[in-house]
């Protein structure tokens, strides 16, 4: 089975690494890249979108139809931030675009980049824990094929991003040392992308995924995908 996917976020350093690692998978027959300013990446496979109201897409509803899998890397850092400004930002504008994808593409599965520590019950103490439980819960409500929220820690990048945070540049010399330190905490871009694809495909017994999983998943090297 070979997937068209939407990408969110390929101008940040999680969609990007997202982006080319599915250009580089044999799986994916194309991808729609939806952002406010161009992603930097060109292959045949890509169709960019530029749109920058991301809480409304009726303008550009026609050109989201027909795809299989979002794989959703919008986010923001809570940090400096009060806690309806950051569930703007994160509730608000995921469930605006994902309400979106699910009532035109009912059979995509939808991959939501959430976070390690997220509160699933939101009843705890951290405010952005709760905010991304929720809307990790409330994605699983919508009539996706699937709704899968994906839950990485320290994220490796890909080699030769453009858009890499420089503390995960720094730190990727140590990342072997502390992959067997606390793998539990730990995965590389690549196996993030691949987990996503590879739900994408043939699905998963579990909604959510924490790093133990992706790493699993990501792990997977089908023929043809360059490593």
């Amino acid at each position: 089975m070979k997937i068209k996917a939407i990408v969110f976020g390929a101008s940040g350093m999680v969609g990007e690494g997202v982006l080319m690692t599915a250009l580089d998978h044999p799986e994916v027959e194309s991808v729609l890249v939806i952002g406010r300013r161009p992603c930097g990446i060109t292959d045949p496979r890509i169709k960019e979108t530029l749109h920058q109201d991301f809480f409304d897409y009726s303008s550009i509803e026609q050109e989201l139809k027909g795809y299989d899998a979002c794989f959703f890397c919008l986010g923001v850092t809570s940090v400096g931030k009060k806690e309806a400004e950051y569930r703007r930002l994160t509730y608000d504008l995921t469930m605006a675009a994902a309400r979106t994808l699910s009532r035109l593409n009912p059979s995509m599965t939808f991959c939501y980049v959430s976070g390690s520590g997220t509160d699933g019950t939101e009843q705890g103490r951290i405010a952005w824990a709760r905010i991304k439980g929720k809307t990790e819960n409330d994605l699983a409500k919508l009539p996706f094929k699937a709704a899968y929220a994906f839950r990485p820690g320290y994220i490796l990048p890909v080699k030769g991003q453009k858009h890499a945070h420089s503390f995960s540049t720094i730190l990727g010399g140590a990342y072997p040392f502390f992959k067997k330190l606390l793998p539990q905490y730990m995965c590389t871009l690549r196996e993030l992308g691949r987990a996503m694809i590879v739900v994408s495909t043939r699905g998963f017994e579990r909604r959510i995924l924490e790093n133990r999983d992706i790493t699993a998943l990501g792990a997977d090297t089908p023929a043809g995908m360059r490593k």
